[in-house]
């Protein structure tokens, strides 16, 4: 056999194939990459902003409210007397909502509601007060952040108690009429004599309002209450058998 030839070992090597040319992305591509990097952005903005929203002004308003109501019953230690509407009437006690006390202040503004307490109203109707021999008692409260102490008003039933403390009497209320849903600009539910809840005469009334469906503010929820009775607080501020 013939040896072979440097040439010919040559000659008998396969030729390297071609190295394919990159080929860059094209404006569209590019754009699209962009977008998607702009929208996973934009998701991680939104998610931290719904668990600011949702539940980190919840811990700061429980604080405030602690805060705030730790001082009114430091007011209150001093003995009985008229309601003080400087730092806060009273508390709320609403067992069908499972939220403890709620401090009840003057004024519905979300600078107010804000710090997780209830307010009652001093416009467009002006509430009455739980002393007043009659009139309507209207509160209103965030259902969603920043404390959302009404968020479970939708619990309460027909034959509830709402329980208002104040620093010498508790006044037990008993619901008789709730409204789901209702404009926001509907004044008429504050009204000394709330008709819509089926009322005819003048008496001692409570109104509970928040924000719904849950998560917006599109309507509000209502829910009605009328006096029962009055207890004395005692010097151990014994609760009425509805908060046992």
């Amino acid at each position: 056999m013939a040896a072979t030839t440097d040439d010919e070992k040559q000659d008998e090597a396969p030729a390297s194939a071609p190295t394919p040319r990159r080929r860059g992305r094209g404006p569209i591509a590019t754009a699209v990459s962009v977008f998607g990097e702009l929208l996973i952005t934009a998701g991680l903005v939104l998610g931290l902003f719904v668990v600011y929203s949702l539940w980190w002004t919840n811990v700061i308003a429980d604080r405030e409210a602690h805060k705030q109501g730790n001082r009114v019953r430091d007011h209150w230690a001093a003995g009985p007397g008229s309601i003080d509407t400087k730092d806060g009437i009273g508390f709320l006690h609403v067992p069908a909502m499972g939220n403890g006390e709620v401090l009840v202040k003057a004024g519905t503004s979300h600078k107010i509601l804000n710090d997780g307490v209830a307010g009652y109203y001093k416009d467009p109707i002006k509430s009455a007060l739980p002393e007043d021999k009659q009139g309507n008692f209207t509160l209103a409260a965030h259902r969603d952040g920043h404390g959302a102490k009404f968020h479970k008003i939708d619990k309460i039933d027909k034959g509830d108690a709402i329980v208002f403390e104040s620093r010498d009497k508790w006044y037990i209320y008993k619901v008789y009429a709730k409204l789901p849903e209702t404009s926001k600009y509907n004044v008429k539910v504050l009204n000394p004599v709330p008709k819509e809840s089926g009322a005819k005469k003048p008496g001692r009334y409570i109104t509970l309002t928040t924000c719904t469906p849950v998560y917006t503010s599109r309507y509000r929820y209502v829910v009605w209450g009328e006096l029962e009775r009055i207890e004395k607080v005692d010097s151990k501020r014994t609760p009425p058998a509805e908060l046992k």
